[in-house]
């Protein structure tokens, strides 16, 4: 298993600098040894002059530029030498090369995936993962394309992660995709964060930017959802009338402004239940007779 390690290579500026001077040097040597070429020790300070100017040209190969948040993987014939990050111009051996690669944060978001729920139910689905890579050397060695690799696993993990939970939760306390945002992000980021640690990848954040049911069944479960809403609000009225109620003969009794026996309670508690839990307004009736007439 390669580990990333950290080369600083030489200062640039320096480096340019002298070679410059080098190669400023050997042009006037050379000059000077091809007009005195009439010696036999001259036609070899030519190639000796020679020899230098070429191998301070192929020096100038070894400077490399280090932009900020970005790292230069070097390789010296196929080798891990190690990994640039020192921002600026910085010189290394001339044989070696470099790959880029983005120490910036970015983000993918995956397609809309068709997947089944925990419940079977068709859905539409969609995520955005926020990423960056922290570990060059697993990145640029371990996996094929790190970028490649983010999406495929991200896109699987999201896939898993739609089948492990139902699209709506029918019993209080359990997840759910729709209704248990925060939890599922932190879910989803733990699953691509596992799949994505052999690339040297650290997640960010991952959360769903899109959530559905198929168009097939999207009407279906409308109505459905509807349905639900209708028995919940209609659940939550009938514990409010009934409270109502208790609160009423609680406080005709106490107070004794009238006494009534079993049966008119029955009949009041009826007709009060009728008015709080009726959509519908309802009509007064005025009763000018006695209380059992």
């Amino acid at each position: 298993m390669l580990r990333e390690k950290e080369i600083k290579g030489l200062a640039g500026w320096p480096m340019l600098l002298a070679m410059i001077a080098v190669a400023l040097f050997a042009v006037v040597s050379l000059i000077g040894a091809i007009k005195d070429v009439s010696r036999d020790e001259s036609g070899l300070m030519v190639v000796v002059w020679i020899v230098v100017l070429f191998v301070d040209l192929v020096c100038l190969a070894g400077l490399t530029v280090v932009n900020p948040n970005e790292a230069k993987v070097v390789q010296l014939f196929g080798a891990y030498q190690g990994t640039l990050k020192t921002q600026g111009m910085r010189w290394v051996n001339p044989l070696t090369s470099r790959r880029r690669v983005s120490l910036r944060v970015r983000n993918f978001e995956s397609g809309h995936l068709k997947v089944n729920d925990h419940d079977g139910n068709p859905i539409e689905i969609a995520a955005v993962v926020v990423w960056r890579v922290v570990e060059t050397a697993e990145a640029v060695f371990h996996v094929d394309d790190y970028e490649d690799f983010v999406h495929v696993q991200s896109e699987a993990a999201v896939r898993n992660l739609a089948t492990s939970y139902p699209y709506d939760a029918h019993q209080d306390g359990h997840l759910s995709l729709r209704m248990s945002a925060g939890e599922i992000a932190l879910q989803l980021r733990k699953e691509v964060q596992e799949r994505l640690d052999k690339a040297g990848v650290e997640v960010i954040e991952a959360r769903l930017s899109h959530l559905a049911y198929a168009p097939e069944i999207a009407s279906a479960m409308l109505r459905r959802q509807q349905a639900s809403a209708v028995i919940a609000a209609r659940t939550r009225i009938v514990e409010g009338a009934v409270g109502m109620v208790e609160m009423a003969l609680a406080a005709l009794s106490e107070k004794g402004v009238v006494h009534l026996d079993e049966e008119r309670k029955a009949q009041m508690v009826s007709n009060l239940l009728v008015v709080l839990c009726s959509d519908r307004d309802a009509q007064p009736v005025v009763n000018t007779g006695t209380l059992y007439q």
